[in-house]
């Protein structure tokens, strides 16, 4: 075998093809990250070296008062506190909106899933068509509905924008999961009396982990990164940190400090970042678990 021509030459191109695969894959990932480190060395350099150096020329010295000042010291607009309030509003929109939505998109998907009535169906394609929805068509008639229920311009309202916006999104993951368990599992624990949220929380969430995990995830960027909903509904004090960002990006007093507006950036980007670093391998995995009837 080890004499074999053949297999001699095949080896030789499978090693070929992988060093293309590898430096095309080195190649598209430098291009990907390069404004990342564009950011993060401009964020390290002092004004007079952003001004008078390079993109790419490294500082002479890290200098972090971008950072200190891009978080407690820059002005958004009026006031000049940096983003660290509008940081903490952030997590106070994102932590319960993802929480409610992945609940109210497990149970939904759960109903539609498991426990068919007539018009599930067609109730799960109307329900869908909130995936497909522009944010700009739904900004007057949520506006209108803020306002009736007290909510417009607050934290509580932001919240509940995001959970009837995303509710669409995390009902068709669940469900789509939820479509690999066995009827017969349910019909089962029906038999041994069990009902409708005992079957729920004993038996169904118990394996939903995966999706869980994925759902979480594209809910928490989707929040964190919304800035339309955040500049149309939020008040003064409820803007969440892209809102604060813009404001921040657009202010200047005296000369343009570039090395504080990528800081900034860079730490209204870091919470979505570590989340993909972290979980990144659970959402693939996610995915793929319910793409096989079991």
């Amino acid at each position: 075998m080890k004499n074999n021509p053949v297999a001699r030459k095949t080896s030789g191109v499978s090693k070929v093809l992988r060093i293309a695969l590898y430096t095309v894959l080195l190649v598209m990932a430098f291009f990907y990250l390069m404004p990342l480190v564009i950011m993060l060395i401009t964020s390290l350099k002092d004004s007079e070296e952003v001004r008078n150096g390079t993109l790419l020329s490294l500082p002479a010295y890290l200098h972090f008062d971008s950072w200190t000042k891009a978080w407690s010291g820059a002005c958004t607009g009026s006031t000049c506190t940096g983003i660290s309030p509008y940081f903490l509003n952030s997590f106070k929109i994102v932590i319960p909106a993802v929480a409610i939505s992945t609940l109210l998109g497990a149970i939904n998907g759960y109903v539609i899933s498991l426990w068919k009535f007539r018009g599930s169906d067609l109730f799960f394609a109307a329900l869908l068509l909130g995936c497909f929805i522009p944010f700009q068509v739904v900004l007057l008639p949520m506006a209108q509905t803020l306002g009736w229920l007290g909510i417009a311009s607050s934290t509580t309202g932001l919240v509940f924008v995001h959970v009837v916006y995303g509710v669409a999104f995390t009902t068709l993951f669940f469900r789509n999961f939820y479509q690999s368990i066995p009827g017969e599992l349910v019909k089962a624990a029906r038999l041994d009396g069990a009902g409708f949220f005992t079957i729920f929380y004993r038996i169904i969430l118990p394996v939903s982990t995966p999706i869980i995990v994925v759902t979480v995830i594209w809910q928490f960027t989707q929040i964190w990164n919304d800035f339309l909903f955040g500049v149309a509904f939020s008040g003064f004090d409820s803007q969440p940190v892209t809102v604060a960002l813009n404001n921040l990006v657009n202010t200047s007093f005296g000369g343009k400090e570039y090395n504080v507006d990528m800081a900034a950036a860079i730490i209204a980007a870091l919470p979505t970042i570590v989340v993909y670093v972290l979980a990144g391998k659970y959402f693939v995995r996610g995915l793929t678990a319910g793409a096989v009837k079991g």
